[in-house]
């Protein structure tokens, strides 16, 4: 059962696919199909978070999974699925 404390959108890009990227707010490592970014490795702050996201976007919002990109996929609904506390 999921706690409120599990997480399963990406604080960097917004992705989600049902995996969890924290549980119970310990990291799960999992790496984000979209940005690459892994769950529990730097960035850990809300402004270093800020900083990947700014990198990322930077650099042409390239898929880490080419695969799993939707054919319908919309990067500005996909950021406002971000935390709050993570925008």
């Amino acid at each position: 059962m999921r706690s409120i404390e599990d997480e399963e959108v990406c604080r960097v890009c917004g992705y989600t696919d049902g995996d969890l990227f924290f549980e119970d707010t310990w990291p799960t490592h999992i790496i984000c199909s979209c940005c690459g970014w892994e769950s529990g490795t730097p960035p850990l702050d809300v402004s270093g978070t800020r900083q990947y996201r700014g990198y990322w976007t930077g650099q042409g919002v390239e898929w880490s999974s080419r695969g799993a990109r939707p054919k319908d996929w919309d990067l500005l609904k996909q950021l406002r699925n971000i935390p709050e506390d993570w925008r």
